[in-house]
């Protein structure tokens, strides 16, 4: 298999469990070295010690404990993205890529979302976006050479409405907005900035509604390709807009859906 990003670096937050934890996992075995960000928790600490042993079944031990990294924190915290880049520049010498992954999506009827559960979804999932941006974008603009890839993972949720969503679907249509704003701002720069908009996704976030079989059923038959989606389909979509092959894309937005959003019947 041609290695896309051999030698290139990157961060992502988020990134020892589901859609990051694919990516993550997606990069190391296309040649990149990868910086990743989880919370301050013994768990999420055991889930980077499992996502270190799998990686290093792939890639052998001593190579895989000189290309990949853990970086603890909360992404609501602005010196959390600052410090993530920071260890990737001090590591590897500059930072290539960044995936804004990092999300949280607590399942509740409207009429029972509290003022914390709004506040705590919007900080982690829109303001922690954009410190993490804003972090890569000072250290992309400023490196010898300029530039980089910018991802956001943004979500079906930014263009449909979720009755038990009413919380979580801004979020992901506000970092759907930001990638295109920086987009924008950021090009003069040589940095790419683009969206992925991940559909129903077997994760940690969504598996107890999965567990219901007639929801699923109806969801599966709603889709073109037959299937929810698993995790490891997002790593394809996230080295293509990580690589060079992308050189040209920008202020874009990739479904990863399986056809969902087309299909009205």
């Amino acid at each position: 298999m041609a290695k896309l990003l051999e030698g290139k670096t990157m961060a992502i937050t988020g990134g020892v469990t589901g859609i990051g934890r694919a990516i993550a996992l997606g990069y190391l075995s296309h040649g990149a070295n990868v910086a990743v960000n989880h919370l301050c928790d013994p768990k999420s600490s055991q889930q980077f010690q499992m996502l270190l042993e799998e990686a290093g079944q792939n890639l052998g031990g001593e190579e895989v404990g000189k290309r990949l990294i853990e970086v603890p924190g909360d992404v609501g915290n602005p010196e959390t993205g600052k410090k993530l880049v920071r260890a990737v520049v001090e590591r590897w010498g500059r930072l290539d890529v960044v995936v804004s992954n990092a999300g949280v999506c607590e399942f509740k009827e409207f009429l029972e979302i509290t003022p914390d559960l709004f506040a705590s979804t919007v900080q982690t999932n829109l303001t922690g976006a954009f410190h993490t941006i804003q972090a890569a974008a000072a250290q992309m603009s400023t490196q010898t050479p300029p530039g980089g890839s910018i991802i956001g993972i943004s979500s079906i949720s930014a263009l449909v409405g979720g009755a038990q969503q009413v919380h979580y679907t801004p979020t992901k249509a506000g970092v759907l907005s930001l990638i295109q704003s920086c987009a924008c701002a950021l090009g003069k720069y040589n940095i790419r900035c683009n969206a992925l908009l991940p559909g129903t996704i077997k994760t940690q976030l969504n598996e107890k509604d999965l567990e219901d079989d007639a929801k699923r059923k109806y969801m599966e038959a709603r889709i073109p390709l037959g299937r929810t989606g698993v995790t490891s389909d997002l790593a394809g979509p996230a080295v293509f807009l990580g690589s060079d092959l992308s050189g040209y894309v920008t202020g874009a937005q990739l479904l990863v859906d399986g056809g969902a959003f087309v299909n009205f019947q």
